[in-house]
């Protein structure tokens, strides 16, 4: 099993002409059979190189290379270095692999899990139309490291090794995607997988390019929306589900001449409530049956449907240089949220349980987000090209009761990002990233747990790396410059000499932070197809409006918040006093991994230790916002009708947090294929106690069987006991999940199509997400079947 042959890629010749400078080459494996389709990714050329079908290739343009980059399906990913001393033929040899590597994206820098000092992966091609869900975090939550916040089915937010929120940050190409999904769980993340080409998932601090706000990861959703090439290519999915009767569709395409490339696509979900194991409600010891006027249904976790469709339609101009584009997209969602009302059948209300005490309560989302996006090659000295990427979204969610508009979510996002990579100095080759987003967010109603808020960043960094023998050194650093303006907060004040109540307006300051971040790491190439990368970040993160403002009943997460420039006293009284200073979060983030990329057997370890000071975390009371009323009428509680909610204070404490990833595949056979993983993440208070919603110890194993035109395979996940818990918090049972997929592939007229089934949670396991709000009310669907039809070109 460990005698798989090398790949060779063998250059025969390297034609450096004066007249022409173009570089003609083959790749071939070690038995000098041609390798079709390898991707070639060239420093200072924007489009990607494809080999035909005798593994040929052509670079034009390249007197000024300096790095080839090839990635081909079932082997060892390769960094080829070019210099004046060239040989007329190259020849370098690699091994066959069981571990898929593609290329990184997200950063300006070419790179692959292979070549990052911090832990990163893709998801792509017919892996991610294999895992792909309704939801981001559903769709990613068997990745390494990364769990769930699961608001239901319809709801679900990455959380990365116990982050999540404001310090996830989710990109569409590089671009915050400008939505609500950062303050609270139940909102939806405004991006969709079906028509995505990869998902990149950087773990760890991701400040260097991405702000503050990415001090716990990045999820980059890239799409061809923008199209950096004319080549044709397609897709289609068709689908249905048995768990929630869900009917779906998506396409893409993209296409167009030598001077003009056109993309299109969209999709179309329509599904009803869900189908669980049991009873959506958790029993306990102290409550085994519901009240009798809250009836449900067992079976069925109420108000769980979801219909959503969008599309984006975009075009490039393609120049000799580079490439130039725009694009447009709308994206709506309906849907209900579980745990808050009886729902309807199709999800999408009639008005029959408005007579109940607890109406239904719906989200409807619609977002149009506007993105430009340019990749231009210089004849500088010092800049070898200019990367451009621009996005304006408009955003809105209502939160919908019964009939009746609790509460708007708005929010405008403008970004502007110029990434300049340089010319290689000294053996350094690097970028320099210019940015600035504009926020705009209010909420409006009932519900408005936040006041409207205005946030501005401005920020510069840099990223330099170079190669040193075995060793490849990465370094960075990024400051930046964030101002927070709200609204005033509607506020009561008590004369305590006449006993009258007057209202006013709490004048909240304006608060300006200047967070910066620092990196430096090590990918040391110890032994051929083994390295080791070690990395340090220092990242300061500013807190969002949301967490320094908020101050009112969150119903989707049923809590009232309190943001953390306020005070909570507990003594003869109890009152808020608005003058808490607050401060950067600081981390101090250590990583190393350790990694054998060829041969039968490959595998990646990676360890983590997080130190986090002034962390910001809700803390729970133990009181109540009824409570709040009764005992402090005169600091600004009003009477709602949503009362007696649990209520959670933003505070700051010292933090840390720690834990192990782990992926082993082994390529048994040509045809079979074996993967293990797991996962575990601590995260405590350094003065004593555990940090709430920490996702539980995780392994999982897939098994992979392709023979001739069919693909089948077999996942497991088990989940341990969460008992280390935070105070207040229930502990969560255990769970294993087993799916399956089996897929039938027949090319006919130029494109692959396949016939797919997918069974999801075979056992009907009634299971828990520990890290979710609503864990004891809202579990994992039932067993579901999914039938289809997938097709490509």
């Amino acid at each position: 099993m460990f005698r798989r042959s090398l790949i060779a890629l063998s250059i025969f010749s390297t034609q450096f002409a004066t007249a022409d400078t173009t570089l003609v080459g083959v790749i071939t494996d070690k038995q000098k059979r041609p390798i079709a389709n390898a991707t070639l990714n060239v420093s200072g050329q924007s489009d990607p190189i494809k080999t035909d079908d005798n593994g040929q290739f052509v670079i034009k343009d390249a007197q000024d290379i300096t790095e080839v980059h090839i990635n081909a399906p079932g082997y060892s990913y390769k960094t080829v270095r070019l210099n004046a001393d060239q040989q007329d033929t190259l020849t370098i040899i690699l091994k066959d692999s069981a571990m898929e590597h593609i290329d990184v994206t997200a950063t300006p820098l070419h790179s692959s899990a292979l070549e990052s000092a911090q832990p990163v992966s893709v998801v792509a091609a017919d892996t991610l139309r294999r895992v792909q869900q309704a939801t981001l975090g559903e769709t990613l939550k068997n990745e390494v490291g990364v769990h769930s916040s699961y608001f239901g089915p319809v709801s679900s937010t990455p959380i990365i090794r116990g982050l999540s929120g404001p310090r996830v940050l989710i990109t569409q190409n590089s671009l915050d995607v400008g939505d609500a999904s950062r303050i609270g769980p139940d909102h939806v993340v405004a991006t969709e997988a079906s028509t995505a080409q990869q998902i990149e998932i950087l773990r760890g601090p991701s400040t260097l390019f991405f702000g503050s706000g990415a001090m716990g990861g990045v999820v980059n959703i890239v799409d061809d929306r923008v199209p950096s090439s004319s080549e044709p290519t397609g897709a289609f999915i068709v689908g249905h589900n048995t768990v929630n009767a869900e009917e779906e569709a998506s396409f893409a395409y993209t296409g167009g001449n030598q001077h003009f490339a056109l993309h299109v696509d969209g999709f179309w979900r329509d599904g009803g409530n869900y189908k669980i194991p049991g009873m959506a409600k958790l029993e306990t010891e102290e409550a085994h049956i519901e009240e009798a006027h809250e009836e449900h249904i067992e079976g069925v976790l109420d108000n769980s449907a979801a219909q959503s469709h969008g599309f984006n339609v975009g075009g490039s101009l393609l120049l000799d240089d580079g490439y130039v584009g725009v694009s447009f997209g709308r994206l709506d969602r309906l849907n209900g949220i579980p745990g808050h009302g009886e729902g309807h059948g199709d999800g999408h209300g009639d008005g029959a349980h408005a007579e109940e005490e607890e109406m239904a309560v719906q989200s409807d989302l619609i977002q149009d987000r506007w993105q430009l996006i340019s990749e231009m090659a210089t004849q500088s000295d010092w800049l070898d090209t200019i990367n451009t990427r621009l996005s304006y979204t408009d955003y809105q969610h209502k939160e919908i009761e019964g009939d009746s508009i609790g509460t708007i979510f708005n929010n405008q996002t403008l970004q502007a990002r110029i990434d300049l990579v340089l010319q290689e100095l000294a053996g350094w080759a690097g970028a320099i990233s210019l940015e600035y987003k504009r926020s705009d967010f209010e909420a409006i109603g009932d519900e408005a747990f936040t006041p409207p808020s205005l946030t501005e960043q401005q920020a510069i960094a840099i990223m330099q790396e170079k190669h040193v023998g075995p060793f490849l050194w990465q370094l960075g650093a990024r400051v930046e410059s964030i101002d927070i303006a709200a609204d005033p907060i509607p506020w009561e004040v008590h004369d305590e000499a006449t006993g009258l109540v007057e209202d006013t307006l709490l004048t909240l300051a304006d608060t300006r932070f200047t967070p910066f971040s620092v990196s430096a790491g090590v990918v040391w190439d110890f032994s051929d197809y083994y390295n080791t990368a070690i990395s340090f970040t220092h990242a300061q993160r500013a807190p969002s409006a949301s967490e320094l403002y908020s101050f009112g009943p969150h119903l989707g997460t049923s809590s009232f918040e309190v943001g953390a420039i306020f005070s909570l006293h507990a003594d003869d009284e109890l009152h808020f006093d608005p003058d808490n200073q607050v401060s950067k979060e600081r981390s101090n983030n250590f990583d190393i991994s350790l990694r054998k990329h060829a041969g039968d057997i490959g595998w990646i370890v990676n360890a983590f230790y997080n130190t986090v000071d002034n962390f910001y975390y809700e803390r729970y009371t133990g009181f109540s916002s009824d409570a709040l009323h009764e005992e402090a009428p005169a600091e600004g509680i009003d009477e709602h009708a949503h009362a007696n909610l649990p209520v959670y204070i933003f505070d700051q404490a010292p933090a840390t947090f720690y834990g192990v990833e782990a992926r082993w595949s082994w390529q048994i056979n040509p045809s079979v294929t074996l993967q293990l993983w797991g996962d575990s993440v601590r995260g405590k208070l350094d003065d004593g106690g555990n940090l709430p919603r920490i996702p539980p110890q995780r392994i999982g194993a897939e098994l992979n069987v392709s023979h001739d035109r069919w693909n089948a395979d077999v996942t497991v996940n088990h989940y341990s006991d969460q008992n280390t818990l935070a105070v207040l918090e229930t502990p969560t049972r255990g769970y294993t999940m087993i799916d399956t997929h089996i897929a039938y592939t027949l090319p006919y007229g130029g494109m692959d199509y396949s016939v797919f089934f997918k069974a999801t949670n075979l056992t009907d396991t009634d299971a828990r997400v520990h890290s979710s709000f609503l864990k004891d009310s809202v579990p994992l669907p039932a067993r579901g079947f999914s039938i289809g039809l997938r097709g490509s070109f």
